[in-house]
């Protein structure tokens, strides 16, 4: 049953199983770069991932998080969401309510669209078979905003602007599908069952009012930058093991030995190149659908499935080695927002919803929108510099 823990038999199977890949795996690099460099660097790149990038994005996440209090407190994602209510049952087939859900984890992160979900007034406008899709709509847009100025802020003025954008609109394409998709799953599993919703008046009066802090509008200013600074260092502090151990592996199967020497000294940054060998073998597949410039960037998308704030930690480094250019950015931004390491949360989320048994369809319907999310962002963005 959904919620009860699982045993095992203390030695298993899976026990050995492990073992064996543990051993190929680390075999297989210290082969390449000798056992004290493959440690050296292990360790060196994990103290780079930490200071130079971590608290790099936590920065961004403050600032964004403080930005997104404000839009929130003084009626802004109000009014956006005033414009967007209307056009949800048309794209999405989902109420106008589910809206809020979209900002609410664009501003935030994946789990923010749960506490909604567990909101008996916001819960009230879905029927039972749309309440799951909400697992898929917000895990499109997490961490939209952090990841959005991120981007932004990698380029020189405002070069990346317009792929930034591109690539909200691919995340939002992405959405579409995952959210369609895993709505022809739900209507099979709960088919039938009555389905009730509020009513319409209910929906407008839900919309009518909002919450907003004590005090005059300068505290209400300093409360909200305040707590959504604290918000932004929460999710920084999130993100670290999943930067600091996703990344480090990825970095090693990404990178080669030394540009300066072609050898392996032990230094932060170096690998066996595997993703880039692996690229180059997909590259007839991958080539045409996301256009990438190398076969490096292929590491970013597989980040991204665990963990978004790793994978924003890869862009750096590929813009250092002249990896990836402005297309990239643009399939990266509506990937990487779409994905959001849907994969290290749609379990979770799927299981607070009380349908579990559905994380199998979630993911599948999620991964095959996070495809067409880069895919879209990749023609429209060959569309726009050919306009």
């Amino acid at each position: 049953m959904e919620g009860e823990k699982n045993y095992k038999k203390a030695v298993s199977p899976e026990t050995f199983v492990f073992l064996g890949i543990s051993v190929i795996f680390f075999g297989y690099v210290a082969s390449v770069m000798g056992i004290d460099k493959m440690f050296n660097t292990l360790m060196n790149t994990a103290h780079y991932l930490l200071i130079d990038v971590v608290f790099f994005i936590m920065a961004i996440a403050v600032l964004a998080g403080a930005f997104g209090a404000l839009l929130s407190e003084f009626g802004v994602v109000a009014l956006i969401n005033r414009f967007i209510s209307p056009i949800m049952g048309p794209i999405y087939g989902l109420p106008g309510a589910a809206s809020i859900g979209m900002l609410t984890t664009y501003l935030s992160d994946n789990p923010a669209i749960i506490a909604l979900a567990h909101d008996r007034g916001f819960k009230q406008f879905f029927t039972e078979e749309q309440l799951p899709t909400l697992c898929n709509l917000g895990t499109a847009f997490g961490m939209g905003l952090i990841l959005t100025t991120y981007m932004i802020g990698l380029g020189d003025g405002i070069e990346f602007l317009m792929p930034v954008l591109i690539g909200n609109l691919g995340a939002v394409v992405g959405s579409v599908v995952s959210v369609r998709l895993m709505t022809r799953y739900t209507k099979k599993y709960f088919s039938g069952r009555p389905q009730k919703t509020a009513s319409e008046s209910d929906l407008k009066a839900y919309f009518k009012y909002r919450e907003v802090r004590q005090g005059n509008v300068l505290e209400r200013v300093l409360d909200a930058v305040l707590e959504g600074g604290k918000t932004g260092v929460d999710l920084g502090l999130a993100i670290i093991p999943g930067v600091v151990i996703i990344c480090t592996l990825i970095m090693l199967l990404t990178f080669g030995p030394s540009e300066a020497t072609g050898l392996y000294t032990g230094a932060k940054k170096e690998g066996v190149a595997l993703l880039p060998a692996i690229g180059r073998l997909l590259n007839p597949i991958v080539q045409p659908l996301f256009g990438f410039s190398s076969a490096e960037a292929i590491a970013f998308p597989i980040t991204s499935l665990g963990s978004v704030g790793a994978a924003m930690g890869l862009v750096k480094e590929f813009l250092e080695h002249h990896l990836i250019g402005p297309n990239d950015i643009a399939v990266f931004t509506a990937m990487g927002m779409c994905w959001s390491g849907f994969l290290s949360t749609h379990v979770g989320m799927m299981d607070a919803l009380g349908v579990r048994k559905l994380a199998s369809k979630a993911i599948l319907a999620h991964t095959i929108g996070g495809v067409a999310a880069g895919v879209a962002a990749h023609y429209l963005f060959l569309f726009v510099t050919w306009l």
